[in-house]
């Protein structure tokens, strides 16, 4: 694994995580450019997650280095730091405020510490109207801006938790299983969703959708017993015969 240079964002270098025993991870090593996207995959228990958690600050690795931007080392910051820092994750399941509107959401969501004079009737500027506004483009929910978070679809749910994390303002997105549940149209809307954001934001996606990982035209890591076993593009991978042992042949 070479060093990092300047167009390196995200850096995992022999990375090694244990549970009671279980190797999570198995000296990880991984490189993410800025603006690149990037798509994950692998069997279950292969150690996707777990690589999330640790580049998030929820899980310490036992060892390896975690480095983001130029110099800074994950593994000595918390949770909030690290979201601070701009990089935001998307859980597999949705998480949103369902009573509310998709609008008061995203106004939540915005930049900065809102919530404690967040009300109904809170007055958002003009600045935050129109980031609001770009958002809604973004995920396809400009026409259902006053429309109850809880009456969406759950493809629609995915998109305005996606917006959530925009308005966090994030250089790098982390997004688990966004398709998972969607009808055909909505896994195709988000690609072309992912697409538009990376014009501007680096993202790693976490798939098991093979042709929604294809859709993306992205390159690939394939991970397997918390290594990588496998990275090119989708057509290098399929055709690599340890990935069809492993994952596609199952």
């Amino acid at each position: 694994m070479r060093r990092p240079h300047a167009d390196t964002l995200l850096y995992l270098n022999g990375v090694s995580v244990s549970f009671d025993g279980f190797k999570a991870l198995n000296s990880l090593s991984l490189l993410v450019e800025k603006g690149e996207m990037r798509a994950v995959i692998g069997p279950n228990g292969a150690g996707k997650t777990t690589m999330m958690d640790v580049i998030t600050g929820k899980t310490r690795p036992d060892q390896g280095d975690v480095v983001f931007g130029e110099d800074v080392d994950l593994t000595k910051l918390d949770e909030p730091a690290i979201a601070a820092l701009g990089i935001g994750r998307k859980f597999q399941k949705p998480t949103v405020f369902e009573p509310h509107t998709v609008w008061d959401n995203l106004l939540l969501a915005l930049a900065g510490d809102r919530r404690p004079r967040f009300t109904l009737w809170a007055r958002e500027t003009s600045e935050e109207q129109d980031k609001i506004d770009d958002i809604l483009t973004t995920i396809r929910l400009k026409d259902l801006r006053q429309h109850r978070a809880g009456d969406l679809s759950h493809g629609q749910k995915q998109w305005l938790e996606i917006g959530m994390l925009l308005a966090q303002e994030p250089q790098l997105l982390l997004v688990d299983e966004p398709v998972a549940g969607m009808t055909d149209a909505e896994t195709a809307q988000t690609a072309d969703l992912l697409r538009e954001i990376n014009r501007t934001k680096s993202v790693v996606v976490v798939e098991h959708d093979m042709d929604f990982v294809r859709a993306l035209g992205v390159k690939v890591t394939v991970l397997h017993e918390g290594s990588v076993l496998s990275e090119g593009s989708i057509d290098h991978v399929s055709a690599d015969p340890k990935v069809v042992e492993v994952y596609l042949g199952r």
